[in-house]
């Protein structure tokens, strides 16, 4: 073999050495790139998807998991190296009691946080279970004051709760009924059982004849309820100039369709927290039945583009864009912004975060979130009325998208 023989063997053995060492490199730096992986944080979605709340509890949860996709789909949370959202779903079958036992399996599955969970009466147990093991729980929608006044530390009501929704309600129906020369002094108050119906309702009875109604009644139905006929028939005999609904959706779709095939046509109906009142889906389907209901309720700010995108995405999926579903993707928001500012997983960097919390990022008409105990200072409800087949923003004037019609026309 001669030198230059041997010169080539050699280039070639010490290539095929370093490919084998750089090889060996990289199959030791495989796990390496695996332990890198940011962690999933999972988040609870707790929602009465059956039972007699499923429709409300089923938007509630799309909005949730809408939130968290788009969350994912941009990077994740950063601040924990593009850690992705993983839900965990539960069902609280419209029943407090279930609620509260699922608060236990996601506490053994590792949640970081707990969105939901809809109802008054089941975040009441929801945010108690909770408690107990430092979980935090964003209230999405449920209304009670109850809920934010017990001194639970883990728990944040991003949305209003019905004390400053009824206060603004009865403020804005002064407001309309002295604009058309008040028309309307009496009033008939039709309301649900439960711990959201009940305490709006005494909230309203009390108020009301400190600002010139006369309340003439005050009629409380169960939950479900499948027949008005008679509740309308009192409702006919007194003759109210207003009726104030409080419920959930479908007994007020009921209410309403009842109401209008027994010629029952007050001066207004006017919803405080009405279950069907500002929903497309009622206006879409029993559109004569919705025309010209009012609504003191929870809305989207009908300025931010944010707010008509997603509705362009909830309706391309088949799916009605009602505050279920914007409270919801929003409360999943606030707490993805909390888990960027903790930088952290732990649930009590996560309380420490909601409670300092300022975010602003949202599209609902609050201004940039503040928390006492618990509840979120800046939030507030829109006033909202059925014309023309959609659903527009009458108070206040600075969301305003068209001017009320009050009295209704009695055709």
């Amino acid at each position: 073999m001669t030198t230059g023989d041997r010169s080539v063997r050699e280039g070639w053995r010490r290539r095929a050495l370093l490919a084998t060492a750089a090889s060996g490199a990289g199959l030791l730096a495989a796990p390496a790139v695996l332990r890198a992986q940011p962690a999933a944080v999972k988040i609870g979605l707790l929602h009465p998807v059956t039972g007699f709340l499923a429709f409300s509890g089923q938007q509630c949860r799309e909005g949730a998991l809408l939130a968290i996709e788009s969350i994912n789909a941009t990077g994740g949370i950063r601040a924990l190296g593009g850690a992705k959202l993983e839900p965990v779903l539960g069902d609280a079958q419209s029943k407090p009691e279930i609620g509260a036992a699922e608060v236990e399996k996601m506490n053994e599955s590792g949640v970081a946080a707990i969105v939901g969970a809809y109802s008054s009466a089941i975040s009441l147990a929801t945010t108690q279970s909770a408690a107990r093991y430092g979980i935090p729980h964003i209230v999405d929608v449920g209304v009670s004051d109850q809920i934010v006044g017990r001194g639970l530390t883990n728990t944040f009501r991003f949305c209003p709760g019905y004390g400053v929704i009824t206060e603004i309600a009865i403020a804005n129906l002064v407001a309309l009924n002295e604009a058309a020369g008040k028309p309307a002094r009496s009033v008939m108050i039709v309301h649900e059982e439960s711990l959201f119906g009940t305490g709006t309702a005494q909230l309203l009875q009390k108020e009301l004849p400190t600002r010139g109604f006369e309340v003439l009644e005050v009629v409380k139905h169960a939950n479900p309820t499948r027949d008005f006929t008679n509740i309308v028939l009192k409702m006919k005999s007194l003759d109210p100039d207003l009726v104030i609904p409080a419920n959930y959706y479908n007994e007020y779709v009921l209410l309403a369709r009842t109401m209008r095939q027994q010629g029952v046509r007050p001066k207004g109906i006017y919803s405080v927290l009405g279950g069907a009142a500002s929903s497309f889906k009622f206006v879409a389907e029993f559109p004569d039945d919705a025309a010209y209901i009012m609504d003191c309720n929870h809305w989207y700010d009908p300025r931010k583009p944010a707010a008509l995108e997603l509705r362009r995405k909830v309706e391309a999926k088949g799916l009605y864009y009602t505050y279920e579903v914007f409270l919801a993707h929003e409360a999943v928001r606030l707490l993805a912004d909390a888990l960027e500012r903790a930088g952290s997983a732990n649930r009590e960097r996560i309380v420490e975060a909601l409670a300092t919390s300022d975010w602003d990022g949202h599209f609902l008409p609050y201004g940039p979130t503040r928390f006492v105990n618990g509840q979120n200072q800046g939030a507030r409800p829109l006033n909202t009325q059925v014309l023309g087949r959609n659903i527009e923003v009458i108070f206040p004037r600075e969301f305003a998208t068209a001017q009320p019609v009050f009295p209704m026309p009695r055709a």
